[in-house]
């Protein structure tokens, strides 16, 4: 099966996400930069998820990049990850309305950390599906950014309920961490 509708499925699905994202800082009622401050978490929540989309567009072009082949599970795989993404908007919406209340973050926290497992679903079906010896399985493993993110995500959420800026905090250094490609991989496609 040809990866380039799977490819080009995914760049509008995530073209649309960011679109959707944007959307949601409305014009403010005033002319002065005072009446821009009631938009600042929102504008901030916005910033975040759209690096966090930026992060997986580019991981995910790459990933594909290496990949010779799909099949069904795939597709469906992908379209995991589709879903999860496709929340951004409303958890990003959610947080920055409500000024980093604690479920707004912890919600913010659980989409993120469930696209990270639909993305390690994603890899380990494109693993299985191009074979334990192949350039793919052996380009994509568990990485230490994969397991220090995933504990970033955990104690985000649980330390937001002891204060909504342990996850904002965890949030930002994740996304700091993933915020330049996978070196590995860059060497693989140069």
């Amino acid at each position: 099966m040809n990866k380039s509708r799977l490819e080009a499925f995914s760049d509008g699905v995530l073209a649309i996400i960011i679109t959707i994202m944007v959307l949601e800082l409305k014009v403010p009622h005033g002319s002065s930069l005072q009446a821009l401050m009631p938009l600042i978490p929102v504008f901030m929540s916005y910033v975040l998820s759209f690096i966090f989309v930026g992060i997986y567009w580019n991981n995910h072009h790459h990933m594909m990049q290496l990949a010779k082949k799909v099949n069904g599970k795939v597709l469906w795989a992908n379209l995991h990850l589709l879903f999860w993404l496709s929340l951004f908007p409303f958890a990003t919406a959610w947080m920055g309305e409500n000024h980093y209340e604690t479920w707004p973050v912890v919600m913010y926290g659980c989409v993120m950390f469930m696209a990270a497992m639909a993305y390690f679903i994603l890899e380990s079906t494109l693993k299985k599906l191009h074979g334990p010896d192949s350039e793919f399985a052996n380009t994509f493993g568990t990485s230490i950014k994969d397991t220090i993110s995933c504990l970033a995500y955990v104690v985000a959420i649980g330390g937001s309920f002891i204060t909504p800026w342990v996850g904002i905090a965890c949030y930002i250094f994740i996304a700091i961490m993933w915020f330049i490609p996978e070196r590995r991989v860059e060497k693989k496609i140069a």
